[in-house]
């Protein structure tokens, strides 16, 4: 089991160096979201192993830590990981709010206007990222969210 498990994840040998996934070659880890209403997360990379849970959310958000063929090893924000055949995700970018009553701003600072506040557990579309801010979309509303408040997106990610 040992040689097939430095199989799922590429390593990088050196400090600040971005690792890769050896089937896909991007960027490990990196975040995705469920695509299907149901996706199983087994125990291993086949439908042979057992289901230990099944994600019932779409577009929720996941992070990918490690591939093996049609497999991708993920992590929810709970830090739970199992094995999800790829083509229950999604390149589709989505957050999820960790605060409860977080601002939703017309801008990305702090003295911007709040258009509106997200409950904790909103999965909302993500948009644009600064340094600190990411703008989102979620019940008819647009604005930009502190990086703090939300969980799916890299904290040095910055996206056009």
């Amino acid at each position: 089991m040992a040689a097939v498990a430095a199989t799922f994840l590429a390593v990088s040998g050196q400090a600040g160096e971005q690792a890769f996934g050896p089937v896909t070659k991007l960027p490990m880890p990196r975040y995705v979201s469920i695509k299907a209403a149901e996706a199983n997360a087994r125990r291993g990379p086949s439908t042979e192993h057992r289901i230990d849970w099944v994600f019932q959310r779409r577009h929720l958000p996941v992070q990918i830590t490690a591939e093996y063929g049609h497999w991708r090893r993920i992590r929810d924000q709970d830090g739970a990981s199992g094995w999800v055949h790829y083509a229950l995700l999604s390149g589709a970018r989505f957050v999820t709010v960790t605060e409860d009553q977080a601002a939703l701003r017309r801008g990305p600072a702090d003295s911007a206007e709040v258009l509106a506040r997200a409950e904790l557990g909103v999965v909302a579309r993500l948009g644009k990222c600064v340094p600190a801010w990411c703008e989102v979309k979620a019940g008819g509303y647009r604005g930009w969210i502190a990086k703090g408040e939300i969980w799916g997106v890299g904290a040095g990610e910055i996206r056009d």
